[in-house]
């Protein structure tokens, strides 16, 4: 768990990218602020621009499942999520809650140049059943700190605390061997610092070897996506 309550600061200014480089957590990295999205509605982070397409800017929190679950009540022909300001999350749980909810809604996750996906934003993206990734976008992680300061490598592997990121990212495509991969790689920097990753470092920990791929078959949209069950 990324901190069950506790947010990722980090000053982009201070950790400026070389792109190379629990429950209820915290998980930010804080940058600049982002250009204003003209929307049709807004439902916290969640910026409808038009009837299939919404921009995320900010940060989650444990009102956004009921926020996006609205926004999907409201807008059931949404396809795509544009990232474009993502800084991570102040609630984990909500956050990998609104993420299995980007993937029953057969929703495509896509970051622009300029985007910035961090933190708790990278579960989100990861939940796209299309990545699509614009070179010029960027991307952090770090590990997780929970409400006593411990970070991941402070519990055991099978430990419920890591566990349960390791079983999102199955379930969002990965095998076991692939999601072990990219959990060790979101752990390799203490909680106060950032590794930053470009384009095209995310691409191949996708596996994705050209500019933009698919990832999972997309579900039936709305065919059998329960609200109610996603958000209980």
């Amino acid at each position: 768990m990324r901190k069950p309550a506790a947010l990722l600061l980090f000053l982009s200014a201070l950790f400026a990218p070389p792109v190379l480089a629990q429950d209820g957590a915290d998980r930010f990295v804080q940058s600049a602020p982002a250009a204003q999205t003209a929307s049709l509605k807004t439902y916290g982070p969640f910026k409808v621009v038009d009837a299939s397409h919404v921009v995320m800017d900010g940060v989650t929190d444990e009102h956004s499942p009921a926020q996006f679950a609205a926004m999907l009540q409201d807008f059931p022909q949404i396809t795509t999520l544009t990232m474009q300001e993502c800084p991570g999350t102040f609630d984990d749980r909500a956050n990998l809650k609104v993420g299995r909810m980007i993937r029953a809604a057969g929703i495509i996750t896509y970051v622009p140049a300029g985007g910035s996906v961090r933190s708790g934003g990278v579960e989100l993206f990861l939940a796209g059943v299309e990545r699509r990734i614009d070179d010029g976008a960027e991307f952090a992680v770090h590990a997780w700190e929970d409400d006593a300061g411990l970070e991941a490598s402070d519990y055991a592997v099978t430990a419920p605390e890591n566990r349960k990121y390791l079983a999102y990212y199955r379930e969002m495509g990965m095998s076991e061997g692939e999601a072990s991969a990219f959990y060790a790689m979101t752990n390799s920097v203490p909680h106060e610092q950032a590794r930053w990753l470009d384009a095209a470092e995310m691409r191949r920990w996708l596996g994705q070897n050209g500019s933009m791929t698919e990832t999972a078959p997309a579900p039936p949209r709305l065919a059998y996506l329960d609200l109610n069950a996603l958000l209980n």
